[in-house]
């Protein structure tokens, strides 16, 4: 996409744009929008509720209106539609634990040129931390995935297919949406132990506990003791370095029956590495919370697969948020 002309007041505005992100992560910790929720409710209301300072929060609130996430009638504030479909609690379409994630993120990219400078992260990873974070984050992937996963699904044809392997799949939300399109497969979700208790929750909920099992797993140190038909790795290989990825495909391959589909779901960047807009943003957030970690290119992706023994490898694109998109071989 075509960059308009840079000059002191778009600057400017991009510099201060983080006073936009932080106001809309204190509406969503706070759940301002979904105290409101359906009402048009007063600011001396919400401050109780919330157990906010009034002054303050009327601040907040105002500002939240000037960006349209609230509309402001008199003394009273409502949520805007976007507010009422998103950023509500309430709302299926609920997207506040990816925001708390990001505010999270914060810290960290205030110190982007010191991760430069050094070569190395300046933060845990999320999925690792506190309860909070961790909630925020695994949450956050849940609602991501969920509201992806019908456009994604229909991309690739499991048709036949048996046994999935969903690799680093948090919460299952992908195996669950495979194997909802695909009656006749089951799943195993191989991720780490503190991500078993909300992952089976998860999988319950939908009534899959019979045909999605979790299991422990790291996917850099364990061996696996099944064999699958088809692999799905959506966001894991950009926490790794190349030569973690080329381990965890190969032993991805090495899991799959002749045949076997692999399935890598990313943030794909162009092979200038310097496109699309989102993957080359995403390579800095693996610099500050990985060693190794970083978007890859198409080109990289391929190479990586053919390594670990894949054919027929392609490329599959798909008309979603962040320029995410497929890579899908046989082996």
């Amino acid at each position: 996409m075509q960059q308009q002309p840079w000059h002191p007041g778009s600057l400017l505005e991009t510099s201060g744009f983080y006073w936009k992100s932080c106001a809309l992560h204190a509406g969503v910790k706070l759940d301002l929008f979904s105290v409101i929720g359906d009402q048009k409710r007063a600011a001396e209301d919400v401050a109780r509720e919330t157990q906010t300072d009034i002054r303050a929060l009327k601040m907040l609130l105002n500002a939240l209106a000037a960006m349209a996430l609230l509309e402001k009638k008199g003394d009273y504030y409502e949520n805007s539609t976007a507010a009422r479909n998103f950023l509500c609690k309430q709302a299926p379409g609920y997207i506040g634990y990816m925001i708390r994630h990001h505010h999270h993120l914060v810290p960290s990219w205030a110190q982007l040129d010191q991760a430069v400078l050094s070569g190395r992260p300046v933060r845990g990873r999320s999925s690792q931390d506190e309860d909070d974070r961790r909630a925020s984050f695994l949450m956050g992937m849940f609602n991501l995935a969920m509201n992806l996963a019908p456009q994604i699904i229909p991309a690739v044809d499991l048709t036949g297919r048996r046994h999935l392997l969903d690799l680093g799949g948090g919460p299952g939300t992908y195996a669950i949406h495979f194997c909802q399109t695909y009656p006749g497969l089951k799943a195993s979700v191989c991720d780490l132990a503190t991500t078993r208790p909300f992952a089976e929750k998860t999988i319950a909920r939908f009534e899959l506990s019979d045909r999605i099992a979790f299991h422990d797993f790291d996917f850099l140190r364990d061996v696996f003791s099944e064999r699958y038909d088809v692999a799905w790795l959506s966001h894991i290989l950009h926490a790794e370095s190349p030569e973690g990825c080329e381990r965890v495909l190969q032993k991805t391959v090495q899991a799959l029956e002749p045949g076997g589909m692999i399935i890598i779901h990313e943030f794909i960047l162009d092979d200038t590495l310097d496109q699309p807009l989102f993957p080359a943003l995403f390579a800095l957030n693996m610099l500050l919370g990985t060693s190794g970690g970083q978007a890859y290119s198409e080109a990289e992706l391929t190479r990586m697969l053919a390594k670990a023994g894949a054919r027929n490898i392609e490329r599959i694109r798909l008309e979603v948020p962040n320029d995410s998109g497929l890579m899908v071989a046989v082996v």
